[in-house]
């Protein structure tokens, strides 16, 4: 099987440490399905600045192909500062180095490629919600995550995303059973037949036409949580298709406590190392 994170990638730099990390959640989607044991590629835009190079430089010695997303000159890589405090990052600020912040827009050329891949993800730091669009003919299982900010729940961004999608992602650790009941109501009227949120330590809810399912959490000292939520989808994407997973038949119950299950494992393990995945530099 085949997977590709699209669209944003990010410097996580450490303030506390001056030290930097490749980041992003397609970025950190697409590594993380690699190291689930398939075959995965990132595409968007990489800028040709010391950020960017640590990014591509990081995607190629994981495995994940780049062949679509190239170097760029006169870009900017995002730089998203935090401080990591007793294992738990906690986000402090964002801005850009020089050069140009660029949007990244889907080519006829990209879309004859994503047709090669069984999941394509993406999500709302991407800032691609106009291009979510252009993925409607696309055969493979589309995802996309809406992260925690009330923004992203707004009915002009959902209707630009929920009618294209196959599962929907929410953080949602500060929702109660009744508003996530209210979230996947909403959800659903727009057509999406499958939402995961997730809610940190407390766990996670998976949504289908057929009912809702509760996940586990398993019990870590965590080294550093980045990406933690990003190594949980990945790996519960990986184990429902391999276990045949279809955008209009619900898994049973079995099927999603494995997923579960895999998930949990691999988002403990992910957060025993630094960064998203590693390969930090000094800045």
């Amino acid at each position: 099987m085949k997977f590709i994170g699209i669209g944003d990638n990010v410097a996580d730099r450490y303030i506390n440490q001056r030290i930097m990390y490749p980041g992003g959640n397609a970025v950190n989607f697409s590594v993380f399905a690699k190291e689930c044991g398939e075959d995965s590629a990132y595409l968007g835009i990489i800028a040709d600045d010391r950020e960017g190079r640590m990014i591509k430089k990081a995607l190629e010695k994981k495995n994940v192909d780049t062949t679509f997303s190239p170097l760029v000159k006169g870009c900017a890589t995002e730089r998203c500062d935090v401080e990591l405090i007793e294992g738990d990052r906690h986000f402090v600020g964002s801005g850009y180095g020089p050069g140009e912040k660029k949007s990244f827009t889907l080519s006829e050329s990209h879309l004859e490629y994503l047709k090669n891949f069984d999941a394509i993800h993406c999500g709302c730091y991407s800032e691609m919600e106009d291009e979510i669009v252009k993925l409607d003919d696309i055969p493979g299982l589309k995802t996309f995550d809406f992260s925690e900010e009330e923004e992203y729940r707004e009915y002009s961004f959902l209707q630009k995303i929920l009618p294209f999608i196959d599962i929907a992602l929410f953080s949602g650790a500060s929702m109660d059973a009744e508003e996530e009941k209210e979230l996947w109501q909403k959800v659903l009227r727009f057509g999406t037949g499958h939402m995961l949120v997730t809610r940190g330590i407390l766990g996670q809810r998976f949504f289908c036409r057929s009912g809702s399912y509760r996940g586990i959490v398993r019990e870590t000292e965590p080294l550093d949580t980045m990406g933690a939520g990003d190594s949980f989808f990945a790996a519960f994407l990986v184990s429902l298709i391999r276990s045949g997973f279809k955008r209009d038949i619900d898994p049973d119950e079995a099927i999603i406590e494995e997923a579960f299950r895999k998930a949990a494992d691999f988002s403990a393990e992910n957060c025993k190392r630094r960064g998203s995945f590693g390969f930090g530099e000094r800045y």
